[in-house]
Protein backbone atom coordinates (compact mmCIF):
# COMPACT_ATOMS: atom_id res chain seq x y z
CA UNK A 1 0.00 0.00 0.00
CA UNK A 2 2.98 2.42 0.86
CA UNK A 3 4.08 2.13 -2.68
CA UNK A 4 1.14 2.56 -4.13
CA UNK A 5 0.69 5.73 -2.56
CA UNK A 6 3.75 6.77 -3.69
CA UNK A 7 2.88 6.02 -7.06
CA UNK A 8 -0.35 7.65 -6.84
CA UNK A 9 1.10 11.02 -5.58
CA UNK A 10 3.81 11.11 -8.20
CA UNK A 11 1.67 10.12 -11.35
CA UNK A 12 -1.09 12.68 -9.36
CA UNK A 13 1.79 15.62 -9.80
CA UNK A 14 2.76 14.27 -13.48
CA UNK A 15 -0.54 14.50 -14.56
CA UNK A 16 -1.11 17.88 -13.45
CA UNK A 17 2.49 18.77 -15.62
CA UNK A 18 0.98 17.09 -18.49
CA UNK A 19 -2.12 18.87 -18.11
CA UNK A 20 -4.20 15.19 -17.57
CA UNK A 21 -6.68 16.45 -15.31
CA UNK A 22 -9.23 13.36 -15.78
CA UNK A 23 -6.48 11.48 -14.92
CA UNK A 24 -5.19 13.57 -12.33
CA UNK A 25 -9.14 13.83 -10.31
CA UNK A 26 -9.22 9.92 -10.52
CA UNK A 27 -6.13 9.87 -7.62
CA UNK A 28 -7.99 12.68 -5.82
CA UNK A 29 -11.00 11.80 -2.88
CA UNK A 30 -13.94 13.60 -3.18
CA UNK A 31 -13.91 15.32 0.21
CA UNK A 32 -9.89 16.40 -0.37
CA UNK A 33 -9.21 18.75 1.91
CA UNK A 34 -6.73 21.72 0.05
CA UNK A 35 -4.67 23.74 2.68
CA UNK A 36 -2.36 26.08 0.94
CA UNK A 37 -0.39 29.30 1.64
CA UNK A 38 -3.06 31.42 -0.24
CA UNK A 39 -5.95 29.27 -0.01
CA UNK A 40 -7.34 26.64 1.86
CA UNK A 41 -10.78 24.75 1.01
CA UNK A 42 -12.51 21.21 0.41
CA UNK A 43 -13.57 18.96 -2.71
CA UNK A 44 -12.04 17.48 -5.24
CA UNK A 45 -13.55 20.19 -8.42
CA UNK A 46 -12.08 23.01 -6.04
CA UNK A 47 -8.56 20.69 -6.49
CA UNK A 48 -9.04 20.23 -9.82
CA UNK A 49 -9.71 24.09 -10.56
CA UNK A 50 -6.81 25.62 -8.79
CA UNK A 51 -4.62 22.71 -10.18
CA UNK A 52 -5.51 23.55 -14.04
CA UNK A 53 -5.21 27.10 -13.19
CA UNK A 54 -1.90 27.05 -11.70
CA UNK A 55 -0.53 24.68 -14.47
CA UNK A 56 -0.61 27.96 -16.35
CA UNK A 57 2.25 29.36 -14.52
CA UNK A 58 4.76 26.41 -14.49
CA UNK A 59 6.77 25.05 -17.56
CA UNK A 60 8.43 21.97 -15.89
CA UNK A 61 7.87 20.18 -13.24
CA UNK A 62 10.82 17.79 -11.44
CA UNK A 63 10.15 15.48 -8.38
CA UNK A 64 13.62 16.16 -6.30
CA UNK A 65 12.74 14.05 -3.06
CA UNK A 66 10.05 11.55 -2.08
CA UNK A 67 9.13 10.24 2.01
CA UNK A 68 6.90 8.19 2.86
CA UNK A 69 5.31 7.02 6.27
CA UNK A 70 2.07 4.86 7.02
CA UNK A 71 -0.29 6.79 4.60
CA UNK A 72 1.43 9.63 4.16
CA UNK A 73 3.77 10.84 1.16
CA UNK A 74 5.93 14.05 1.14
CA UNK A 75 7.31 15.11 -2.01
CA UNK A 76 10.29 18.27 -2.55
CA UNK A 77 8.96 19.61 -5.78
CA UNK A 78 10.97 22.08 -8.26
CA UNK A 79 8.56 24.06 -10.47
CA UNK A 80 10.32 26.09 -13.41
CA UNK A 81 8.03 29.12 -14.22
CA UNK A 82 8.15 32.02 -16.16
CA UNK A 83 10.21 35.41 -15.36
CA UNK A 84 10.01 37.01 -12.84
CA UNK A 85 9.43 33.92 -10.30
CA UNK A 86 11.94 31.58 -11.96
CA UNK A 87 11.82 28.30 -9.54
CA UNK A 88 9.91 27.71 -7.24
CA UNK A 89 10.76 25.24 -4.62
CA UNK A 90 8.56 23.37 -2.66
CA UNK A 91 6.68 20.43 -0.77
CA UNK A 92 3.78 18.79 -0.91
CA UNK A 93 2.33 17.00 2.12
CA UNK A 94 -0.15 14.02 0.70
CA UNK A 95 -2.39 12.15 2.98
CA UNK A 96 -4.47 9.05 1.84
CA UNK A 97 -8.01 7.90 2.96
CA UNK A 98 -9.76 4.93 0.60
CA UNK A 99 -6.80 4.73 -1.74
CA UNK A 100 -7.28 8.24 -2.37
CA UNK A 101 -5.66 11.36 -2.03
CA UNK A 102 -7.50 13.11 1.06
CA UNK A 103 -5.44 15.73 2.21
CA UNK A 104 -3.09 17.70 0.45
CA UNK A 105 -1.03 20.41 2.35
CA UNK A 106 1.43 22.85 0.26
CA UNK A 107 4.55 24.52 1.40
CA UNK A 108 6.17 27.25 -0.46
CA UNK A 109 7.10 30.89 -0.60
CA UNK A 110 3.88 32.21 -1.91
CA UNK A 111 5.03 35.76 -2.18
CA UNK A 112 5.38 35.33 -6.13
CA UNK A 113 1.56 34.48 -6.40
CA UNK A 114 0.16 36.90 -4.55
CA UNK A 115 -0.71 38.98 -6.88
CA UNK A 116 -2.28 36.18 -9.04
CA UNK A 117 -3.36 34.68 -5.76
CA UNK A 118 -7.68 35.49 -7.41
CA UNK A 119 -6.69 34.04 -10.75
CA UNK A 120 -5.25 30.70 -9.54
CA UNK A 121 -8.06 30.23 -6.71
CA UNK A 122 -11.34 30.94 -8.83
CA UNK A 123 -14.59 29.26 -7.06
CA UNK A 124 -17.10 28.32 -10.02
Amino acid sequence: MVNQNLNKAESYYMAMYTKSFDEMSSYIHPHVCFIGPLATFNGKESVVEAAKNFSMFFRRLTIRERFISGNKVMLVLDFDCSDPVGTLRGASFLSFGDGLISRIELFYDARPFEKKKDEIFTQN
